[in-house]
Parts: C-alpha cells; structure tokens; sequence
C-alpha cells in the first residue's frame, strides 16, 4: 500500500459530513438522516433495557456468581485471590464491585449495572461504524449489536465479562478512529487505556488491543519527515494499553497476593487453554445453536462481507472489518472451549458487517426513483423483529425463574438461591461454608466466606499437571476451617484419566463429619427436601444441591 493510500485510509476514519456522506453515498439531509439515526438507537436501548429489567431477577449463573463473590470481598476490602482463587483477571471483579456498591448487591442490581454498560457499548459500536463506514452503517451496526447481545444465544442477558470487554474494546476503537483522523497523543493514549482495561476484564481482550494497534501502525505515516511522530504517537497506545495491567500488578503485589494472582492468571491459565481436545466438539454443538437463534441477523452479515466485492466505496474499509473479524474469533477461540457467552466477542464485527449490508445496498438502490431506498431498511426492520420473535417466550413472557430454566435446564441455579438464603438463615457471618462444586454464586447469595479459595470443581477435575496439588490443597483448607454446612453440587466434569482422590477424600470425610440435611432438585421446586437416606445410600443425580451439616463435635 502506498503512503497515499494510508493517509487516505485514515482520513477515511474521519467523522467529517463529507465523509458520511460518501462512506454511504448517503443523500441529504445529513441532519434527517442523524435524527432517524438517534431515533433508531434510542428506541433499540430503550426496548433492550425493557428486556433486562423485565428479567433482572434471574438467578445469577456461575460465572455471575464468582464475579460478584469477587466483587463483594473487594467491598470487604479483601483483595482478588486472597481466599478466592480463578484464573480470569481481576478487572471484571472491580466491575461488579462498582455496581454493586451503586445498585446493591442483588442479581437485579448486578443487572441493572449490566443495562447500562450495555446501552453504552450500543451507543459505542454505533460512534465507531459512523466514523468508519458512514451515518446509516453505523446506525444499524448499533442496533443489530443492541439485538444480539441480549439473546440466549450468547447468553447475553447475564453479565459475562464478555460484555465489559467489549465494552471497553469498542471504547478504545472509538478513541483510536479519532485518535487517527485528527493525530493527538493524549487521545492515542486514552485509546490503549481502554483496550488495556478490555484486556483486565478477561484474557483473551488482548486481541482487541493487538488489532487496535496493528490498525494503528497501518494508518501512520511512516515517510521520512513524519516517523517521529509516529513512532510517539504509538508509544503512547503502547503506554497507555500496558498501564491498567501494570498497575494491577504492583496493587496486588502489594496486597501480597501476587504470587496467587500470577499462578492462577498465567501458569495455570496456560495449562487450562492448552486442554484443545474437546474443541471440534464445542464448536460443532455450540456455533449451530448461535447462528440459530438469530438467523436473520446471520445471512445479513454474511450480505455485508460479500459487499466488498460488488461496492467499491466500501473496499478500503475491508482491512479494518476483515482484521476485526480475525482478531475478534482469535478472541472467541481462547482455550478452543467455544462456549456461547464467547461469541459475544464476536458480535461488534458481525453489526458492522450487518451495517455495510444494508448501507451497499442502500446506496445501490437510491439510483432508481421511488421508494426502492427504503427497501434495505425494511428488510434490517423485519429481520430484527424475526430475531426477537423467535426468543418471544423469553423475550416477554417467561418469568425469570421460567427463563433461567428455559437456557439452563440442567443446572441448579434457582435451588443455589433457595439453598443459600437457608444457609444464610442457620448460620452467623463468621462461620465459613464449602461448595463440592463449581456454584459459587451460593457464597455471595449466603453473604457467607469460603471455606476454601477453589470456587470450582473443574480444575481439581482437569487433566492437567497442578490437578493433584489443587486438590491437596483444596483438602487442607476445608479441613483446617471446618466450614458449618457443605454444599455438594453435582456438577462435576470428571474426564477419563482425572483424578479421583479428591472425590474419595470427599466422602469419607462427609460421612465421618456431616449429616445430609436435605436434597434440593429441580422437580421438587424450591424446598429443601429431606431424604431419609444416608450419603452412601444416594444418588448423586445431576442438578442437585446436597446440604450437609457438621455434627456437633
């Protein structure tokens, strides 16, 4: 590519009025057109926020109960991996911290605060396809993301840390296309702050700051007379992308936490990401369900790649949408585990190419006369409505226990609620509790501390070389605290060659030093039940909370 043409391409990033017009070929008035635009936007967060409100008291799922377990013993003024351990970085943490120190620390308030990242992020994707591919692009890349980030599809009405990355990785673009357009430094670096942020939030953020800066070093004028300032001006993307990681480190090396936060977010994160063996599987089972669940939306996208082939006024923005998808499925394929709430990630590329589908066509169709032009939008308008309609039941009718079956029928996340708030009735908050499981949203709910840092069974249960002393050490802590109740929840993942001497361990030291109390299932609704049974005579089914309480010593 010639030093014209990268000068020229970013210029293309600029917001002018001359370039939204010609990103799009879109006719006067550019006023008319930035009012629809608003409108969309805002009915789009105001139906999606309708949605999340609607369903705020769903029963928080595992992931959204280790966030905010995370985030209430920072409210405590414990820090990460202190007494709870995870491999994910902690920045997802101080996110729910924050909300829950705003709404209060409920499901409803965590999803409150997930309403309002969302409706920004909306806000966001729009800011950034305006400014790379035109007014109308950038409109409908808003309200298609608004769309498919709250579907069960990807899970996207629980509050994964998937939606504050990409919040913050839209944030960083955003900064990054002005940043390119009119050359500031200070701007450059508040465009890596963010993307840094994106990264704290969860590992596999850092694609979107590697792609920002590959854009970046694309867009710079490298000749002779400008290398200087281009060399500076990335130094500081560089700068600010590696401070919120750098100063998490020296804050957690300073709590003295350090040595945990650096085992469980590089050594064994790497062990973790390299277990590929079930990947083919995932993908096979999890993408099919994805792409249905809004098929619409889908085959637009697809429309949109194919419209650098037969418009050029769009071609040179092909690098940046074709670099986005790379980077973004780079994103979703960490670990090769493909799990629905991933492809989140996946979505702001997936609008902008919805985006370009319906402003090519648009523009391709504004050369006859009569309402032809209209025709793309409409076709947008109903595959919209035929995305919400083939989620109606979720979407507006069921209630939120209704829902959290409907998308996790397998699993015991209602009776979790019901089982904690028992423990929470039987118990003082200075005594501690176990979960045998992977539900640590049960220590949140309970307001009661962890017997133990292992928040899930799934590592212990791994094929993987700190499995055994995981599992020791595990057995050490429930032994030394002594916790009043464990909850055993019948989750596990046992892979061929794991190993079982946690399990072992688990019931005989259950036997010897519990009673079984009750059996929480999803047929018996939310009672604990009691079983007249000992623990060797039952059955361990899945979806099931087994309630234990220590004998009386």
């Amino acid at each position: 590519m010639s030093l014209a043409e990268k000068r020229s391409l970013a210029t293309r990033a600029s917001v002018s009025d001359k370039d939204r017009r010609g990103a799009d070929a879109e006719p006067p008035p550019e006023r008319n057109r930035l009012r629809w635009s608003f409108v969309a936007l805002a009915l789009t967060i105001v139906l999606c926020g309708a949605i999340r409100w609607r369903l705020r008291d769903m029963p928080l799922e595992r992931d959204e109960g280790e966030y905010a377990y995370a985030g209430q013993l920072l409210l405590q003024a414990i820090p990460p991996y202190q007494i709870a351990y995870n491999m994910k970085l902690p920045g997802t943490y101080a996110a729910y911290a924050v909300i829950m120190a705003v709404f209060g620390q409920t499901a409803g308030g965590i999803r409150i605060g997930l309403l309002f990242a969302n409706a920004l992020t909306i806000l966001l994707v729009y800011g950034v396809g305006r400014q790379i591919f035109g007014e109308l692009a950038g409109a409908v890349a808003g309200v298609s993301y608004g769309i498919l980030s709250i579907g069960p599809g990807v899970n996207g009405f629980a509050a994964h840390a998937t939606h504050f990355v990409v919040l913050g990785a839209m944030a960083g673009l955003w900064l990054l296309c002005r940043g390119i357009a009119r050359p500031s430094s200070r701007t450059l670096f508040l465009a890596g702050l963010f993307m840094g942020l994106a990264f704290l939030m969860k590992q596999p953020g850092a694609a979107f700051g590697i792609f920002g800066g590959l854009y970046l070093l694309r867009a710079q004028d490298w000749s002779k007379d400008h290398c200087r300032g281009a060399v500076r001006q990335t130094a500081w993307y560089i700068a600010g992308a590696v401070l919120p990681y750098g100063l998490t480190c020296l804050a957690l090396w300073r709590a003295g936490v350090f040595a945990k936060f650096w085992f469980w977010t590089v050594d064994y994160a790497l062990q973790y990401g390299s277990n590929a063996g079930h990947a083919a599987l995932y993908f096979l089972n999890n993408v099919p369900q994805i792409i249905h669940s809004a098929i619409a939306l889908w085959l637009l996208a697809s429309v949109g790649l194919t419209a650098f082939f037969w418009n050029p006024r769009v071609r040179p923005r092909a690098e940046f949408l074709g670099g986005l998808f790379l980077f973004s499925g780079l994103a979703v394929s960490a670990g090769f585990y493909f799990r629905f709430h991933y492809f989140i990630l996946l979505l702001p590329a997936l609008s902008f190419s919805i985006g370009i589908a319906v402003s090519s066509a648009t523009a391709w169709a504004e050369k006859p006369a009569g309402l032809l032009p209209y025709f793309p939008v409409s076709i947008f308008v109903l595959c919209c409505i035929s995305a919400l309609l083939q989620q109606e039941y979720f979407f507006f009718r069921a209630d939120p226990i209704s829902a959290s079956r409907q998308v996790y029928p397998a699993d015991p996340f209602p009776e979790a609620a019901a089982v904690s708030l028992y423990i929470e009735q039987h118990t003082s908050p200075a005594d501690s509790i176990a979960v045998l499981g992977s539900e640590p949203q049960i220590f949140f709910y309970s307001r009661r501390h962890a017997a133990t840092g292992y928040l899930y069974s799934y590592s212990l249960m791994e094929e993987q070389k700190y499995a055994p002393t995981m599992q020791r050490e595990e057995i050490s802590e429930i032994e030394a605290r002594r916790p009043v109740y464990i909850v055993f929840a019948s989750d596990w993942m046992i892979l061929p060659h794991s190993d079982r001497t946690f399990l072992r361990w688990a019931d005989q030291y259950l036997k010897q030093n519990y009673e079984l109390i009750g059996v929480m299932r999803e047929r018996d609704g939310l009672q604990l039940r009691a079983t007249g049974k000992t623990v060797g005579e039952h059955e361990y089914s899945n979806g099931s909370l087994f309630v234990f309480r220590r004998i009386a010593s």
